[in-house]
């Protein structure tokens, strides 16, 4: 970061790519450094960083909320930091969410705008029409899931990756969180028990512990396992 050391003074927050970090200093400047391809030259869109309140990331772009609700992008453009198919439903922005390919906006009004490789969760038309009330999103290296106010969940991505839940449709109800694997989802349900899908051997496949996730307080992930902390403070793994 020796490029820009004399810029990072009063920094709030920072968030990174597999290449490069973004931070964000008092009064809602930005200051990037790394890899320039993989959001490290923020140059182009410096002049309308202002006012940041938050920052997301993929593998290899941002995207920036502003204060007025707006998203700015930058880094590899064809995994998200090249928004222009949908710079104008970028409106009131409330939080984003990355696959390691693709952006995910949730807006004001509950509704989802996605961007970015269509493939890896960048194209959510197949379920656009469920995307209503969506409260929260989580992202696998390839797919996304969401969470509607009902507490029921939509996916879309690829399949391997967490986009296909059909399998375990009727089981997720009451869905209170969601943590991800690089490759798989696991949910708490409203009752402390936990259900899972994606890739079966990296997290997706939990019926040897299933018995043994009853009140699960919390979840916490690497990219290819999962860890529960159970009401009493004991711990499951699986993956």
């Amino acid at each position: 970061s020796s490029r820009v050391q004399d810029q990072l003074r009063n920094t709030q927050q920072i968030c990174h790519t597999y290449g490069a970090f973004a931070a964000i200093l008092e009064g809602g400047s930005v200051v990037t450094w790394g890899v320039p391809n993989y959001g490290g030259d923020s140059s182009r869109v410096q002049d309308q960083l202002r006012n940041v309140q938050q920052i997301s990331a993929t593998g290899s772009a941002f995207a920036a909320i502003l204060a007025d609700g707006s998203v700015v992008t930058w880094g590899n453009r064809k995994e998200g930091g090249d928004s222009s198919r949908v710079q104008d439903q970028l409106r009131n922005v409330q939080q984003i969410s990355g696959t390691h390919y693709a952006f995910a906006a949730i807006l004001a009004d509950g509704t989802v705008v996605t961007w970015g490789n269509p493939i890896w969760g960048g194209d959510s038309s197949r379920v656009q029409d469920q995307l209503r009330n969506v409260q929260q999103m989580c992202g696998t290296q390839s797919a996304f899931a969401a969470i509607l106010a009902d507490g029921s969940i939509v996916t879309w991505g690829a399949s391997l990756g967490g986009g296909d839940s059909s399998q375990a449709h009727d089981q997720l109800k009451k869905v209170q969180q969601i943590c991800a694997t690089g490759f798989t989802f696991a949910a708490i349900l409203a009752d402390g028990s936990v259900v899972t899908w994606g890739d079966p051997n990296r997290g997706g496949d939990s019926s040897r512990v299933q018995d043994q996730l009853r009140n699960v307080h919390q979840i916490c992930a690497t990219a290819f396992a999962f860890a529960a902390i159970l009401a009493d403070g004991s711990v499951v793994t699986w993956g």
